[in-house]
């Protein structure tokens, strides 16, 4: 018999502008995809429950999970950033790999995420990997940021889903396996 115990976790998606974010959320929390852009404005909360399953430690953690998208403009950051980041527990660090600069941008938002957060977890998304004719960033540059902050990294695609449920599970793994399984 295993035991259930509910948490709550807080993840936030990280990112330059147009990478996917919003995107990625709404494939993973409602199964559905736009092609139209709209700007994030300020910070959008949703929510998703999930269930983590450690037969191992006879454990599974009921989660309710709270996903913080944050508009990517970097004025913004700066201006979001307490609100925003406080309290998260893990991140999702989301370039678009159509756009090198997307790519070197991330490690100055997790280090505006750790200002404030403290050293958190975090999983690197190469999104619109459906682009493949277009890409300028390759696999081996998201290996080499992965292993570069003791990570992982995903090749995703909001538009067809691919690797978009893994990346939530694997940061909500990351967390539990963090501050709580621990």
């Amino acid at each position: 018999m295993s035991d259930v115990r509910n948490i709550k976790m807080k993840v936030c998606l990280i990112g330059e502008y147009a990478v996917g974010k919003t995107s990625l959320i709404q494939r993973y929390v409602y199964n559905t995809f736009s092609d139209r852009y709209i700007q994030t404005i300020g910070a959008k909360i949703t929510k998703k429950a999930l269930l983590l399953q450690y037969p191992e430690r006879k454990t599974n953690l009921d989660v309710d999970l709270t996903i913080w998208d944050i508009m990517g403009e970097k004025g913004f950051r700066e201006l979001l950033k307490e609100a925003y980041f406080y309290g998260a527990q893990g991140m999702l660090a989301v370039c678009d790999m159509t756009r090198e600069d997307s790519y070197y941008e991330l490690p100055t938002w997790i280090s505006a995420v750790e200002k404030v957060a403290g050293s958190v977890p975090v999983v690197f998304l190469g999104n619109k990997i459906d682009l493949a004719e277009s890409k300028t960033v390759e696999e081996d540059d998201m290996k080499m940021m992965g292993e570069s902050y003791d990570s992982s990294y995903l090749l995703t695609s909001a538009k067809t889903g691919r690797n978009v449920e893994t990346a939530f599970m694997r940061i909500a793994d990351r967390i539990a396996g963090k501050d709580v399984l621990a």
